[in-house]
This record gives structure tokens, C-alpha cells and sequence, in this order.
């Protein structure tokens, strides 16, 4: 299937960007190139007549006008099988953890998304035993959710602790521009936790070539849709999307093409839609969703890849100051999964026993039935709405007194209020599951207010209310 002809002449080269003449070729095709410094792979990303554009992989260091191109024939493929799980890669897909180079099931990247008549409507939740993520902003298996953070916050050790924790089959990481430290890091976090089993990562270090920190999302999302296919439920943790798009910014540059905002390509909405749209849960198979960090430089949340991206995407999580802000953050499909059920009502009791596989008599408590069958209670909309509320008032009470007024009663106990819910909800340190942090915040109210001044309805307080 290869090109008959092989070019030995190149005719301009700078950065990682070669262009040469030559007939028959495809976009997207991948090449070898054949110089002093050895052989690497190339993709084709223009097509101008009989001027073809490669990007080489590695990097153009090395490589002479006489060095020589062969076309493959065919585009960039990934490999796919179970030996994957517990390994590490580079953007490329070459063994970063000194293992054995895997070559079965070659699988192309890149691939068009997901026919939406294929998709199911979201309605199950990925668990992640945080409490901001799984109590007021809950996290919808196949949807497609940015991290906004800026430089320095904690980003990484958030994305490790949902490795770690989340109900998925199958974690992918991706990672961009990472610090080689990171990447150890990442692997070591995940590794002494026993979650490397179920974990795939691609990685491209700050000091890897530009070219594979593009490949990072395709290749990992090419092996995320596989094990979709085969009906696991993959987590795809992606970070970080700037350096992504600064990379294209860096390839369009050399290119010569005409910049756009702050000097990224016109099409970055265009490329990170093809990466984000790539989540979807499966008729009759698995699911794959995505959850990316966007760093924001300057904090400013208008910089172009924040701003292209919250238009793509179904919410957004803010990390600010080492925490999940719950002003800004937001999970758009939270409500497909948060109504809950009342298992003091038979029938609703039966439908989950009858979804867990439990028999009427088999001994199960409330909590691990809701736990088995990925369902919440049906107080959940009700006890976050409050606690939201009751923390806005918080906030305004802080800004009271540091203007210096008077303290009142009332702004006493949300002073006592804000502090619990930042140390027990709202610190990334927290790890509890869903249910006990319905309980814990039922607690936190009883323990700071009287039923009658939280503005919920006694149909809850007399059930929920700690008995003192």
C-alpha cells in the first residue's frame, strides 16, 4: 500500500514543518523521513497542488533537504488491546515506561464523532467521592466538562484523586506540556493506589516535541472509543487543552497562516469541537467521558481557548485556591441525574432492587443499594440548594465584616457555617461518598442553624434533621 516512489528532495524546512513535491498523496497520510539522523514518521497537514506540507513527529533537527520521504499510504494509527492497561506513552503511541512496544489492532485517530442518533441521553453519574463535584455539580457519564483553572492551582493532583476515585472501567489520561515530575507523579499517585491496572496514558513532556503534544487527545480518545465499544465506561482525563491549542498556534505560525486572536489559528473552535464531541454514551455498549483542564492564562477566563471552549462544552468546574469554586462552576446535565428516589415508597424500593439484580429478601441497606444501582436520594436537590444558599449569605456576611459592622446573631452562625462548609465540602482533601456527604451536610446545617431558618421544607427536615 505504499507510495511507489520515494522523494529525496525537500524544499524548505523550518521547526518541525517540511515541504517538498510530490503526486498522489492524501491529507492526513503519514510518511517516513530518511536522513542522517535516522528514520521518523511525518503526517501530511496541507495540501497545495503538488506542495505538500509535513509535520515531522520528532522534530526537523537533523533532518537535510536530501533526506528522503516515503508515504505510507495510510493515516496515523494507535495500537488497541488490554496490554495497554497499566502502560505509559507518548503522544506517538512509542512505550514510555521501558515496556515492550505494542502493534496489534492498529487503529486510526482522528476518526469523525459519534452519529447522534447513536447516543444515549445522559442519565447515569460517574462518582467521584467529592463532594463539589458529586453533591452540587454533578459529573454525567458521556459529558464533556472543562477545568478553568489558572497556572498553579492544583489541577493535576484533582485529576489523580478522580482517577483514583471515580466509578469508571477505564481511565485514559492525556497529558500536554507536563513537567517530567508530573508525569511521575501522576503515575506514582495512581500506581501506590492500586488504580494503574485500569489506566492508560499518553503523555507529552514540556521537553517532548511540539508536533506530539497535537496527537496527545486523538490517540487518547482513539483508545478511549475501543474500549467504549466493548462496553466499559472510560473516563478521559485530558490535560492540559491551552497547551494543546498553543501548540497549533506554534505549528500555524511556522506554517505562515493568517492568526486569529491572540494569534491561534481560525479554526481552534473547530479543532477542539472534534476532540470534546468525541464523548458519548454507547446504545448497547460503553460510554466515554471527558473531563479537560483549560488553564487560563491571567486568570482571564476571555482568553481565546477558555472562551472557545465554554461554547463547546456543558458546564464548566472553576479551581480557585485549591478548591472547586461553587459560584462559576456549573454542570448543565447535573439534573439528569440528581432528582433521586424516595426508597420509603415500595415501588421505587422494588425498581432498584430489580436494577441491582437483589432479591426482596436479600439484606442490603439503603446506602449500598443506592450505591450499586448509581443513584442518589431523593433529598439531593433540595440539601444543595440550601447549602448553596446559606454559603452565598456567608459571603456577603465576610464582606460585612470586614467593612467593619456590627456582627448580628444570625451573621454568627454563618460565619460558623462558611468555615465548615469550606473545611468539609468544599476542600479537595475530602474523600466521602455521595450519601454520607448528604448526611454531612444535613449535619452541617443541624450543627450551625435551627431547622426553621434553613428554607427547607418540613417533608425533608422531618425526615433528614439530626436527631440531637
Amino acid at each position: 500500500m505504499f507510495n511507489s516512489k520515494v522523494y529525496h528532495k525537500i524544499d524548505a524546512i523550518s521547526g518541525s514543518i517540511a515541504t517538498l513535491r510530490a503526486e498522489g498523496v492524501k491529507y492526513n497520510e503519514i510518511a517516513e523521513v530518511q536522513s542522517r539522523a535516522g528514520t521518523s514518521l511525518a503526517q501530511v497537514i496541507k495540501l497545495d497542488g503538488p506542495n505538500v506540507t509535513l509535520q515531522i513527529f520528532a522534530g526537523a533537527r537533523g533532518v537535510d533537504t536530501d533526506a528522503s520521504v516515503r508515504f505510507l499510504g495510510e493515516t496515523m494509527k494507535v495500537p488497541f488491546s488490554e496490554a495497554l492497561l497499566g502502560r505509559a506513552f507518548t503522544g506517538s503511541g512509542e512505550p514510555r515506561d521501558g515496556g515492550p512496544a505494542i502493534t496489534e489492532n492498529m487503529s486510526p485517530i482522528g476518526q469523525p464523532s459519534v452519529n447522534p442518533a447513536k447516543r444515549i441521553m445522559p442519565n447515569r453519574m460517574v462518582r467521584t467521592n467529592i463532594p463539589m463535584i458529586d453533591l452540587f455539580n454533578s459529573l454525567v457519564v458521556s459529558q464533556k466538562l472543562p477545568i478553568f483553572a489558572r497556572a498553579g492551582e492544583p489541577y493535576n493532583e484533582l485529576l489523580a484523586r478522580i482517577a483514583l476515585q471515580a466509578n469508571s472501567d477505564v481511565i485514559i489520561i492525556g497529558g500536554m506540556g507536563l513537567k517530567y515530575d508530573e508525569y511521575l507523579k501522576f503515575r506514582s499517585t495512581l500506581d501506590k493506589n492500586g488504580a494503574l491496572s485500569k489506566t492508560v496514558m499518553f503523555v507529552h513532556t514540556a521537553a517532548d516535541p511540539t508536533v506530539e503534544c497535537m496527537l496527545v487527545p486523538d490517540v487518547s480518545l482513539a483508545v478511549a472509543e475501543k474500549f467504549a465499544l466493548e462496553g466499559k465506561d472510560v473516563l478521559c482525563l485530558l490535560t492540559d487543552m491551552t497547551s494543546f491549542a498553543d501548540a497549533m498556534k506554534e505549528i500555524a505560525i511556522t506554517m505562515e497562516q493568517i492568526p486569529s486572536n491572540r494569534g491561534y489559528p481560525g479554526d481552534l473552535y473547530s479543532q477542539l469541537a472534534a476532540r470534546y464531541e468525541k464523548a458519548v454514551d454507547f446504545a448497547g455498549a460503553g460510554s466515554i467521558t471527558i473531563l479537560a483542564v483549560t488553564t487560563m492564562p491571567g486568570d482571564d477566563v476571555t482568553h481565546p481557548v477558555p472562551d472557545n471552549t465554554g461554547y463547546i462544552t456543558e458546564g464548566q468546574f472553576y479551581l480557585r485556591n485549591g478548591r472547586i469554586e461553587p459560584f462559576g462552576s456549573l454542570s448543565r446535565l447535573k439534573q439528569q441525574v440528581n432528582k433521586g428516589v424516595d426508597l420509603g415508597k415500595p415501588e421505587q424500593r422494588s425498581y432498584l432492587m430489580d436494577k441491582v439484580l437483589a432479591k426482596a429478601d436479600d439484606e442490603i441497606t439503603d446506602k449500598e443499594l443506592l450505591r450499586k444501582s448509581n443513584t442518589t436520594r431523593y433529598d439531593h436537590r433540595t440539601i444543595m440548594d440550601a447549602m448553596i444558599k446559606l454559603y452565598a449569605s456567608y459571603k456577603e456576611t465576610v464582606e460585612k465584616q470586614s467593612m467593619g459592622f456590627k456582627m448580628s446573631e444570625w451573621d454568627q452562625k454563618l460565619l460558623k457555617y462558611g468555615a465548615m462548609f469550606e473545611a468539609k465540602m468544599m476542600d479537595l482533601s475530602v474523600n466521602i461518598e455521595l450519601i454520607d456527604a448528604l448526611d454531612l451536610g444535613w449535619q452541617i446545617l443541624a450543627d450551625c442553624f435551627n431547622k426553621d431558618e434553613v428554607g427547607i421544607p418540613s417533608k425533608y427536615t422531618d425526615v433528614f434533621w439530626p436527631k440531637k
